[in-house]
């Protein structure tokens, strides 16, 4: 019998399909069909634990499970699509698709302005084909690159995606895999990258069966959300082997531009040549055979430059991460909070550091942590940094699940949203934060087990407790709080939301159109950062073309002093201005300067020049 080569199923046509399956725990490997008859065929095991065979008159649609050791019915681990959930058969079909994007090759990292989103919640119908009206939207706010919360098979209907136990099968409440397809070519279409988010640090509790197949986990680390995967110890090179097999994946199956690597602070390997390392070698490689840009963006609480490290210089070789720093220091200083992880920031200087080095943390000591924390992040191309003012983790990580529209002043909105987006590192916006949404976004589950519906209100409760908050977290299985989380879409047609949106599509196109502001490089550019006022100013520059940004983070006005070589300042965009729902400018359209101007900034302001030299 000739043995499939892939894990998982795939279609050979002519009702014939390969399987293989690496379950070394098990004798025996059949492939029982439960529709539409009711039959049972074996695989043939090799000495490495691999299961394989091919399978003749076999239907699309078919549903089967693997039977193993002829007593127990599992789902495959490579499942591509769980039509019953977590419990039920897996479903065989043709994974053909006719892509439109054949003349697609990717975007540069640093081209990505990113928007990211929850499948279930972005709209009412929360599945994929509901995205696609909104496309035109967000391309001609700027949007070049659409992330995707987690979309691999979770219990139930209702999930972050964080939960997901077959990291190959797409959510089929959300339209499975062909719903995906559809909605990466559309985004193609418009010139729209798309990343996906994947967890490689565990798998969820419910619906997790494979350590029924062989020595996926490892009980010698513990992560925060269960048993951690065997990355490192015996038979640790099939288990990579299942992961990098999954980035792959969905690089070549669904045309994936770039993954983002779910909290990678949770993959514990020791080893020489580490998992992640690669798993960025296999990605890059095969980008190049394809001629395609495809990335791979870290998010970890490390603050370790080696993981976007070229590996020629010891590092990981991952293309950028996320920087939480940078978050933690901008909602500070908007926001006075200061319990939790947020005792660690609220300096302003803290946040001028972020934007001329990256981290924040490189090596100081943390009160949070009570630990020194991080290493220096200087000398690092700005490109390899993605900011944001919000995201899904920092929203939904609080009591109440505020968004910052629900913390701030709306004029603080406008100077949060110009610091993420003049900075020299590649900008996040979370799905509705252009508008103003108002939905919280909370936490929530739909597992079946109600123990584990327990367990999940425990932990949030626990994980609440360093912040002092006093607000009761809304209970993340029922129902009612996934629908608060669904956006208002409406609210972008009210004046205040939609002024607030147009501002944010005018800080995008002046990024875009100034020279020196979509070069991602914090080598051209100096930061002067003013406590005692909350005055912070940002001069970057492209030859000879320079732009200075001056930001004002406190409450009541402020007179601003400011050193400029002699020649014509414009101002290109100012949020106090009337046409941005601001208190009206002051600040004159153009001056002549002598080598300094004077100037008062209102209250949670902002103002970008251009600089014209005399000859």
């Amino acid at each position: 019998m000739a043995l499939a080569t892939a894990l998982g199923p795939a279609y050979l046509g002519s009702e014939r399909f390969g399987f293989r399956v690496w379950a070394p725990f098990v004798s025996h490997v059949e492939i029982h069909v439960v529709s539409p008859f009711d039959r049972i065929a074996a695989l043939e095991r090799d000495a490495r634990g691999y299961h394989s065979g091919i399978i003749e008159d076999l239907p699309l649609g078919a549903l089967y499970y693997y039977r193993l050791d002829r007593e127990r019915d599992r789902p495959d681990p490579a499942s591509r699509s769980q039509p019953e959930g977590v419990h039920g058969p897996s479903q065989l079909f043709d994974a053909h698709f006719s892509w439109g994007d054949r003349n697609w090759h990717g975007l540069p990292l640093r081209s990505y302005i990113l928007y990211e989103i929850h499948i279930g919640t972005f709209t009412a119908e929360g599945t994929f084909g509901a995205v696609i009206p909104h496309l035109e939207r967000l391309a001609d706010l700027g949007i070049t690159a659409l992330e995707l919360m987690p979309v691999a098979q979770f219990p139930g209907e209702r999930n972050w995606g964080y939960d997901g136990v077959y990291p190959f099968a797409v959510q089929n409440s959300y339209g499975g895999p062909y719903g995906l397809k559809q909605l990466v070519d559309a985004c193609h279409a418009r010139g729209i990258a798309v990343v996906l988010d994947v967890v490689y640090n565990h798998l969820g509790p419910e619906g997790n069966y494979l350590a029924d197949y062989g020595p996926y986990f490892t009980d010698r680390y513990r992560t925060p959300w269960g048993s951690a995967i065997n990355f490192d110890g015996p038979e640790s090179d099939h288990v990579r082997r299942f992961f990098v097999e999954n980035a792959l994946h969905w690089v070549m199956e669904f045309h994936m531009d770039a993954l983002r690597i779910d909290a990678v602070h949770g993959i514990f390997d020791f080893s020489a040549v580490s998992f992640l390392e690669e798993l960025a070698q296999a990605i890059h490689d095969r980008a190049e055979r394809l001629n395609r840009h495809i990335h791979l963006i870290a998010e970890s609480d490390l603050n370790d430059t080696r993981l976007v490290r070229p590996r020629e210089l010891g590092g990981f070789g991952l293309d950028a991460q996320w920087n939480e720093d940078f978050h933690h220091a901008l909602h500070c200083v908007l926001t006075r909070e200061r319990t939790g992880y947020y005792e660690d920031f609220g300096a302003l200087k803290q946040l001028a550091k972020a934007f001329r080095e990256g981290f924040v943390y490189s090596g100081e000591y943390s009160r949070y942590r009570k630990r020194r924390h991080g290493n220096s992040s200087v000398g690092i191309p700005a490109s390899r940094f993605v900011v944001f003012s919000q995201n899904h983790d920092q929203v939904g990580n609080r009591s109440g699940s505020e968004r910052l529209s629900s913390l701030v002043p709306p004029e603080a909105l406008k100077v949060a949203a110009a610091a993420v987006i003049f900075s020299p590192y590649i900008p996040l916006l979370f799905m509705g934060e252009e508008y103003g949404e108002t939905s919280p976004f909370p936490y929530f589950v739909s597992h079946s087990d109600a123990s584990l519906n327990d367990a999940v209100r425990r932990g949030r409760r626990e994980e609440f407790a360093a912040f002092n908050w006093d607000a009761e977290p809304p209970d993340p299985a029922a129902e009612a709080t996934f629908i608060a989380a669904k956006l208002d879409h409406d609210l972008r047609c009210r004046p205040a939301h939609s002024t607030l949106c147009e501002f944010y599509k005018e800080l995008i196109a002046v990024r875009t159109r100034t020279p020196g502001f979509a070069d991602l490089s914090n080598r051209t550019m100096e930061v002067e950062c003013r406590e005692e006022d909350k005055v912070l100013i940002l001069r970057r520059w492209a030859g000879s073309n320079q732009a200075i940004i001056v930001f004002h983070f406190s409450e009541g006005s402020v007179l601003v002093n400011l050193d400029v070589p002699a020649g014509r300042v414009v101002k290109c965009l100012d949020s106090s201005e009337e046409c941005w729902n601001g208190p009206g400018a002051t600040i004159a359209d153009a001056m002549d300067s002598d080598g300094r101007l004077s100037f008062t900034m209102a209250a949670y302001s902002c103002v970008v020049f251009a600089l014209q030299q005399e000859a």
